[in-house]
């Protein structure tokens, strides 16, 4: 009888139902609210399912896809620490570089003036204070200088694509920079040693640095090496007799010139490789993402039987006198072999394709 009366008493009261469903309901999710994980747990979950999903959302997906969508991760801690370990970077090339210059100045100084003829002493202080202005002036102005930016209001400039990061028109030549986070126009690499991008406008400084630098290591390593050699003798003979009467200002400099050699010895060479890497880039009118790219799109090609050519590929001669900025046969001189500031050919936002191959310097 009593489950008769209640019965009969639900179905003449249908609130009562609902509130017994509700407290049911609330019941039931506050246990499943105390079982949650937290929420940072569930929005890694969330992240990972939906990188998940999206290997096989399009039939476009290929291996790159793939591949920059599993190591995102590490590319990310990648650039994190690049971009934090700039400053360090540049720290310690000026603190090397720097004590390089004090031990030329200090220690060798006196030592050529003191052994070599007027001549040979006239040719170390011509080149050696040259390739020093050289190598501070174009180290300084590709730290500070920026690579160049695209427009980020709406203009008529011509763009091949859309950077799908910052959500902008991408001009010809134009990529992404994970470090800087910004498009960056003909864009190079991201330098850690500059702490900034080498693009549009400072790859003819980071270019000279490197050149400059490796000469400056090459003329340190050839012309110190009987010096190096000296040093080096004098302390292993000491080592091996102690009795040699050596002072405490003769160790420092036999050390120093030691130092000085090691280092602008293994310096020269590394250097030297990049340099002329960037050298045979810039003959081929390409920078280093581009040939990545140009490298894929001539395999391509080459399977349909066709040969692919850079639309940016004006010839050996004219690819570095665009890349030098020489107008006339006085810019040799003048913006090659003397410290220059002059702005690069062209905006970086518009390029001419496949041009007539013509000596852009007058006869």
């Amino acid at each position: 009888m009593v489950r008769v009366y209640y019965r009969c008493r639900m179905r003449c009261c249908p609130s009562s139902v609902l509130h017994l469903l509700r407290c049911v309901r609330l019941r039931s999710s506050a246990r499943r609210g105390r079982s949650r994980l937290p929420l940072w747990i569930r929005e890694i979950w969330a992240y990972i399912r939906l990188l998940v999903h999206s290997l096989c959302f399009s039939s476009l997906t290929d291996s790159d896809v793939v591949f920059d969508s599993v190591f995102e991760p590490v590319f990310w801690t990648v650039d994190y620490v690049t971009r934090w370990f700039g400053t360090v970077f540049v720290c310690l090339v000026v603190i090397l570089t720097g004590s390089i210059m004090v031990i030329s100045y200090v220690v060798l100084l006196p030592l050529v003036l003191y052994k070599y003829s007027p001549l040979w002493i006239a040719w170390h202080l011509c080149y050696g204070n040259w390739i020093i202005v050289m190598i501070s002036f174009h180290y300084y102005k590709a730290i500070t200088t920026p690579p160049g930016y695209p427009p980020t209001e709406k203009n008529d400039t011509p763009f091949v694509s859309v950077c799908k990061k910052c959500i902008i028109p991408k001009p010809a030549r134009t990529h992404h920079c994970g470090i800087c986070n910004r498009c960056i126009l003909k864009m190079d690499h991201h330098c850690p040693w500059l702490n900034n991008c080498v693009g549009h406008f400072n790859h003819r400084y980071f270019f000279s640095f490197c050149l400059s630098m490796t000469l400056g290591c090459i003329y340190c390593s050839i012309s110190g090496r009987n010096l190096f050699l000296e040093a080096y003798n004098a302390l292993e003979t000491n080592f091996q007799t102690p009795a040699t009467p050596y002072t405490l200002k003769d160790k420092m400099i036999y050390k120093s010139i030691i130092y000085m050699w090691v280092l602008t010895s293994t310096a020269g060479v590394a250097l030297g490789a990049l340099t002329f890497w960037h050298a045979v880039l810039i003959s081929r009118g390409e920078t280093s993402i581009e040939r990545h790219t140009n490298s894929k799109e001539m395999k391509r090609m080459m399977k349909q039987g066709r040969v692919y050519r850079s639309p940016f590929n004006y010839g050996r001669l004219n690819n570095w006198k665009i890349f030098l900025g020489v107008e006339r046969t006085s810019h040799w001189v003048t913006r090659v072999l003397l410290p220059s500031g002059h702005a690069p050919h062209g905006n970086g936002l518009t390029w001419d394709a496949f041009p007539a191959r013509k000596d852009l310097t007058p006869v």
